[in-house]
């Protein structure tokens, strides 16, 4: 796989918890219970990884990449999910899963965001 720099881009993001949700077949990154990233497979086996964005860049995105779709199994206006058989720049995967971190991050309380950030 052309993205094998995932799943550590992902659990060495400050407070980020990784678990295997087993039901699902799928590596979750989550921040205080609340994911942001969701690493697994479509119906048809092929590996994607599954990102909050904002509304608006996520349909730009989906518009651009053919290999960005609108969320296997989430909410299809808020969650993005990328095929991970190397056609989008990694740059540019970077920057998805930065987003999607810093909307959870941004959504948590000031407390627990000012713990994770001082961490």
């Amino acid at each position: 796989m052309p993205y094998d720099w995932l799943d550590e881009y992902c659990s060495f993001k400050k407070g980020a918890e990784r678990d295997f949700k087993e039901e699902w077949d799928a590596t979750r990154y989550m921040l205080k219970g609340k994911m942001f990233a969701l690493q697994g497979n479509d119906r048809d086996g092929k590996a994607i990884i599954t990102l909050k964005l904002e509304p608006s860049h996520g349909q730009l995105l989906r518009e651009e990449y053919a290999d960005i779709i609108p969320g296997y199994y989430m909410n299809k206006e808020h969650w993005n999910s990328v095929y991970l058989d190397g056609k989008v720049p990694p740059d540019l995967l970077q920057e998805m899963i930065d987003e999607s971190y810093t909307l959870i991050l941004n959504n948590l309380s000031k407390k627990a965001r000012s713990k994770i950030l001082s961490e």
